[in-house]
Formats: C-alpha cells, sequence, structure tokens
C-alpha cells in the first residue's frame, strides 16, 4: 500500500514556467515528473509506475508474436555508423562523445546498425530465420530546440524491434505482426490512433506507416478522406495522376509589372493594366518559383528552386521528408548574392534548370502539369511573362509534392474531399528490406546454398511518449484522469478523519481489504491537511476511483467518485470493497 503521508511527492498548485502543453503542466504538478536538464525528466514514484505499466503491455503483445527481448548499450562506438553514413547523416543530432583514449561514440538514437550486426554475428542459414528482436531502451537525440515536456525531449524510452526475413513474403507477414500488435498495444493503453500513410525518408524502405494518437497539440499533421479509408501524414500525400492541359495559348510576352514583387501586387497590376477577357486574373494563373537551400549532413550545399501555383503555400516540411537527410531552409541575402542571374521576385523558370544559365536546379509540384501557361517572372526587375507554357517555353528537372495540403484537396484514392487533422506520433512501422543488410553484410545461406541478402522491417514506439500522449487524452481542467491499465493505483482513498479517529481507522480497514482483493492503494492519510486539499491532490492525481471516507460514515456510507465520468456516489460501506473491486476488474 503506497501512503502519501511517506510517498515522495509534492504536488503543485501553479503551473511550471516552461511548460507549454497539458501534459508536461500536469505530470509535473500531479508529481509525476521533474525537470532534470533541458529535454531531460526524472520520474517520481508514482511516475515510473505509470512507466512501467506501459513498458509491460508494450512487453507482453512483443512477446505475444513470438518477439524476443535482448539489450543494447547507449554507448555505441563510431565505426558501426560510418559504415551505414548515419555517422554524418544525423548531423547535429546526435550526441557524440571522445573516451579517454581518443575514440569516437555516440549515445545510441536508433539501434538498426546494432541489431543487423548481432543476427550477422549468429545466424547464418535460411532455417535460422524468420526472428524478431525488440529492445526497451533509453534513446538519445540533441533536439535544437527540446519542448512539450516528454513529447519531445532529448533523452527518452523507446521500444524498437527489427524483423529478419528470407524474402518479401516473409517480410509482410512479420510487418503485419507487428502491426496487429501495435494496435493491440494502444487499444489495451486506452490511447485513440489512427494509422496513416508515412515517409520513409532517411531509415529507407518500400512501406511506412505512422500510429498517430488525434490530439490538437501534436506536431504531426495528416488528413483523412471524408468519404473513403485513405489517410496519411501530410509528408506522405502524394497527388494523384494529373491530366496534362490541352488548351491553346498564345506565344509568351513579357510586360512590364513596377512595383509588383509579391503575388497579391502582381494579380492587383494585371487586372488593372492587363485585364483578361474571360474572366479576372487570379493568384493560381501564377507560378511561384521559391528558392531554397539544401544543407547535406556534410555541410555542402546545394540550392533549388521549386515551382508551386502562387495560390498555393509551400510545405517545407513536406520537401525535407522527400530530400532527406539534407536539412532545408529558404535562401537567404548571401545564398542570393552567389547567384545573380535569379533575381528576387521576378524568378522565372527560363533560367533554371541544371542545363540552364544559373545551373541551379528546378523541381516542379505535380499541379504544375505539362501543357499549362502561367504568369511567372521574366528574371527583370519589374517585369513578367504572360503564357508562358511548361513544356513548351520551360522545362524542369523533376517534380516534388511541395505545397501545403488543404482541407478540400482531393483524395489521391478516391476524389473526394480531404479533412486535416493533428496528432502526435505514437508509433512507426517500417518495412526496411535490404538497405541495412546490403551495407552491415548481412546474408545467410538459401534452401539451395546461395547467400542471400536477409530483408529486414523496423518498427518502434514511444514509450515514454505514449505517457505523455495519454496524458494529453485523458485529463480535465483539475487534473489527469488515467485508464485504467496504467493508472499508478486502482483505488485512492483519502481520509478525512483525524489520527486514530473513527473515520481514519475505517479508512484503514477498507485500504487494507481492497489491498487483500489484490487492488494496487494510494491512501491519503496525512495529518494536518485539509480535505479541500486532499480533494485537489486526488483529482490532479487522476486515479480513476477515489474512495472518500468522510463526515457520511456516521450514516454508514462512503463516497465512490470517478474521475472520468465525473460522478460522485453514497455507497454502504459494508459494500464498499465488493463495490471498488468490482469497478476497478471491469476495466472501466
Amino acid at each position: 500500500m503506497m501512503r502519501l503521508s511517506q510517498l515522495f511527492v509534492r504536488t503543485l498548485r501553479d503551473d511550471p514556467s516552461d511548460a507549454e502543453v497539458p501534459s508536461h503542466r500536469l505530470l509535473v504538478r500531479a508529481g509525476y515528473i521533474r525537470r532534470a536538464a533541458p529535454g531531460g525528466y526524472t520520474w517520481l514514484p508514482l511516475g515510473w509506475r505509470v512507466l512501467r505499466k506501459v513498458e509491460q503491455i508494450v512487453r507482453e503483445e512483443m512477446d505475444a508474436i513470438g518477439a524476443q527481448e535482448v539489450h543494447f548499450p547507449a554507448l555505441l562506438p563510431r565505426e558501426v555508423y560510418e559504415t551505414t553514413g548515419r555517422w554524418t547523416e544525423y548531423g547535429d543530432n546526435l550526441f557524440r562523445l571522445v573516451d579517454r583514449k581518443g575514440a569516437d561514440f555516440l549515445l545510441g538514437p536508433t539501434h538498426e546498425e546494432m541489431f543487423t550486426l548481432l543476427v550477422k554475428d549468429l545466424y547464418s542459414s535460411y532455417k535460422d530465420l524468420p526472428v524478431s528482436l525488440y529492445q526497451i531502451q533509453t534513446k538519445y537525440r540533441d533536439e535544437a530546440r527540446p519542448r512539450a515536456g516528454l513529447l519531445r525531449g532529448r533523452e527518452f524510452l523507446m521500444k524498437d524491434s527489427y524483423s529478419f526475413d528470407i524474402d518479401e513474403a516473409g517480410l509482410s507477414k512479420s510487418y503485419n505482426d507487428h502491426r496487429d500488435a501495435y494496435e493491440r498495444i494502444f487499444k489495451r493503453l486506452g490511447l485513440p490512433y489512427v494509422i496513416v500513410k508515412a515517409m520513409s525518408g532517411a531509415m529507407g524502405g518500400s512501406m511506412s506507416e505512422e500510429f498517430l494518437a488525434p490530439i490538437e497539440v501534436g506536431e504531426d499533421t495528416f488528413v483523412r478522406c471524408t468519404s473513403c479509408d485513405y489517410s496519411a501524414n501530410t509528408e506522405a500525400v502524394t497527388t494523384g495522376a494529373l491530366a496534362a492541359d490541352t488548351g491553346t495559348y498564345n506565344a509568351a510576352s513579357t510586360v512590364s509589372t513596377p512595383n509588383c514583387p509579391t503575388i497579391a501586387s502582381l494579380v492587383d497590376y494585371l487586372n488593372t493594366h492587363h485585364a483578361r477577357t474571360d474572366r479576372a486574373w487570379a493568384a493560381s494563373d501564377t507560378l511561384k518559383n521559391v528558392v531554397l537551400q539544401l544543407r547535406q549532413p556534410d555541410g555542402t550545399t546545394e540550392t533549388l528552386v521549386v515551382g508551386v501555383p502562387g495560390d498555393r503555400e509551400v510545405d517545407l516540411k513536406r520537401i525535407e521528408a522527400q530530400v532527406s537527410p539534407a536539412d532545408i531552409e529558404t535562401l537567404d541575402d548571401a545564398g542570393f548574392a552567389k547567384h545573380p542571374g535569379l533575381i528576387r521576385g521576378y524568378i522565372g523558370p527560363q533560367v533554371l534548370g541544371k542545363e540552364s544559365t544559373t545551373g541551379v536546379r528546378y523541381l516542379l509540384d505535380p499541379a504544375v502539369v505539362a501543357g499549362s501557361a502561367w504568369v511567372t517572372g521574366a528574371n527583370e526587375k519589374d517585369s513578367h511573362v504572360l503564357n508562358l507554357v511548361n513544356g513548351r517555353d520551360f522545362n524542369a528537372d523533376g517534380t516534388i509534392e511541395a505545397v501545403e495540403v488543404a482541407a478540400g484537396d482531393p483524395c489521391p484514392s478516391c476524389g473526394a474531399a480531404l479533412e486535416i487533422a493533428r496528432g502526435i506520433e505514437i508509433g512507426h512501422v517500417f518495412q526496411l528490406g535490404r538497405k541495412y543488410a546490403d551495407k552491415l553484410g548481412l546474408t545467410v545461406l538459401d534452401q539451395n546454398g546461395k547467400q542471400v541478402v536477409v530483408t529486414m522491417g523496423s518498427y518502434g514506439i514511444g514509450v515514454s511518449r505514449a505517457v505523455a500522449s495519454i496524458a494529453e487524452a485523458f485529463h480535465d481542467d483539475i487534473g489527469l484522469k488515467w485508464p485504467r491499465a496504467i493508472s499508478p493505483a486502482d483505488v485512492h482513498v483519502v481520509v478525512t478523519g483525524k489520527k486514530d479517529d473513527d473515520i481514519s481507522v475505517a479508512a484503514e480497514k477498507l485500504a487494507a481489504e481492497l489491498e487483500a482483493q489484490g487492488l494496487e492503494v494510494l491512501i491519503d492519510d496525512r495529518v494536518g491537511v485539509s480535505p479541500g486539499v486532499k480533494f485537489k491532490d486526488a483529482e490532479l492525481m487522476g486515479i480513476p476511483t477515489i474512495l472518500v471516507v468522510g463526515k457520511s460514515l456516521a450514516e454508514g456510507n462512503v463516497e465512490v467518485r470517478d474521475r472520468h465520468a465525473g460522478t460522485n456516489e453514497a455507497i454502504p460501506v459494508n459494500n464498499a470493497v465488493a463495490h471498488v473491486t468490482a469497478l476497478a476488474r471491469s476495466g472501466s
């Protein structure tokens, strides 16, 4: 039995000054975690119980699909990550260390290399496969701006698992087994989730899906179709096949457009001085060319121009996901100075492309279809070109999904309207294929005695992030509301009497009987603390059932409060143990 009079905990009445989201505020205030450093948190006894319960559910479901648990060190040698290129690719996100002998190490951000080498060390035949291995391990990433408490830290607990199969059919089964296990895990945690198509990015592989908790404070934006079952992270939304424009357009012509460096000013000027006869000019008639700089992990840079319709915004996260592991930013003044052929505010595609006079790579969003005509920069100050046709007057080096996906955009699957939502990433599954096995030489002998490269899958769950996500999903204005599966206790007994009086004696007896039934009990037996403070602490801590033993005992009753339903119910004291036990075992 946990006693608040002895428990290592302090609740706070005020929000911590650095807390931006509810989970951060409430986990600190309720005495579950304490900040130790930027992006790093100490787990206090109540928080540690919640974390371990989440971890246990994850472990049970991984074991159920036949995955076997291992445990790697967090301190890893540089050489392995040099082989796969990730010592450089991770860039500033790696925590790098040098030992006393001058050898380079890192704190593991993820362990693909180590799992691959472990299997390579022990297995050599198709008879050894398939095998799935997992660990629950602390990971480290040097976030530039750690924020939102446990949701984006520099140190976090993660379950990562890897499947090893002889062929693609085996990988498909392992992938589906993990995917099904993840669904069971999140259902047991009581955490709402959606499964969305995702980008593989630097991880590589043929298929990738994210499990997102649909919560407004999430950093991920995703889309759902209003008609079919299509859903995707916005970074992974792909434009469906668009038909070429078969219209006939006049020859391109250059017109003077003084003081029109923006789309809005350009449209106003055209409607005033070059009015169309069929309709007014609109931003959607213009081709906006956005100049970006790609910075590779090794420090090299490349200038890139992306063309999008002028009525749409550019989504840098979507572009970055497609050029990973490079970072991307808009070109600054120093960058423009290196490209005098790019006239800011009046850039047109006529001088763009690898084979052009500027040599700057040029990519188009798929919305700029072949044969379409545009108003765009003439590469001269105060001048634009009308009727510049894609494929006739200019060509790009390729396409890239670049525009910010908007509500109402057509679904790539069925064409119905998409809706936009936000979520927290709580799990990710990848079909890695042979990327790491190739680089690290993981091969086995097949049935014909031939060496074949093993095919891999990678599957992650943010265990500590799941705690924060559950806190985000289950709270109200007065505190946390834990699902029973991961609550630090089954019942919170609040004693409102004085030490050794009838109320206190009855509360101790009830608590002992509840514990004898196998329930985890937290009793607030603090002396000299007012009932009001005890009630506020109980509400803040969020244990789903609160049993109040107080003045109503004189009438033969106790009070049972349900944190989720917000109800208070008077129960005869003789029925209290059976009632509370039934509640705890019902899971509701």
